[in-house]
């Protein structure tokens, strides 16, 4: 492997910072990295919010289900999927916006996420920490609220980021075999591949907490899928403007 590849398999999500600022060209050019991923038809549908106000963190951390990084990072960004810019653009041109397009929902978030985890290499590159904070969705009302965010615009996620003030183990992931396949689809050995993995989540979990947690990757999936799961979010989109078909 060479740097780049040993970088990116070193991920790790930070929720402890040191009090060190990060400059803002530092933050400015971090985001242009982000800027420079890849974009379906130019779209460009990125927009991040730098948010500071200490009175709008506290209460984004709070609607995250009290995390209380988003507050304490020494910066935080919001990434929102922004389709009011390229519908400006269109109405500028003489066109008319075609809204509620499934397609362009699509592409417009999937734009964030390319742009953001561009933003994470560049970051962790530089030996600042990042975590992703996908709570603001618990109440995407009242965070776009506190941004002001049009129609056609809404908040995908947060990203704190700072000097990192711990050093956690990296988590371990699915074996490649589990999801590298050739030619078609081939669920044969899915179960094998959940059984060894769900091994060895229980072991980094047990090396981490010192054995207080001994959780398997099948039980973090039951309580994840096996359940609804902010079922808000089809209404809330409606009423953004992305009332999709």
């Amino acid at each position: 492997m060479n740097d780049t590849m040993t970088l990116l398999q070193s991920h790790r999500s930070i929720r402890k910072f040191t009090d060190e600022p990060v400059a803002q060209d530092t933050v400015e050019a971090i985001v242009a990295c982000g800027q420079a991923a890849a974009t379906s038809s130019n779209l460009q549908a990125s927009t991040v919010i730098q948010v500071s106000n200490p009175d709008t963190r506290q209460a984004m951390a709070e609607l995250a289900g009290g995390q209380n990084w988003v507050a304490s990072a020494p910066v935080f960004l919001v990434w929102c999927a922004d389709l009011a810019r390229s519908g400006r653009a269109c109405a500028l041109a003489g066109g008319e916006f075609e809204a509620g397009m499934t397609e362009h929902f699509i592409i417009a978030t999937v734009d964030v996420a390319l742009a953001a985890q561009n933003a994470a290499v560049a970051a962790e590159s530089l030996g600042l920490g990042i975590c992703y904070i996908g709570g603001l969705r618990n109440d995407p009302a009242k965070v776009s609220a506190l941004l002001a965010l049009p129609d056609q615009v809404y908040p995908v996620f947060g990203f704190c980021l700072g000097h990192p003030a711990q050093d956690p183990e990296v988590k371990p992931r699915l074996p490649v075999a589990a999801v590298l396949m050739q030619e078609r689809y081939d669920a044969s050995a899915r179960d094998a591949h959940i059984a060894d993995y769900d091994e060895a989540l229980a072991n980094y979990y047990r090396t981490r907490t010192g054995g207080r947690k001994d959780s398997r990757w099948s039980e973090e999936m039951k309580k994840l899928v096996g359940k609804e799961s902010r079922p808000h979010m089809r209404s809330f989109l409606d009423s953004r403007g992305f009332a999709m078909r």
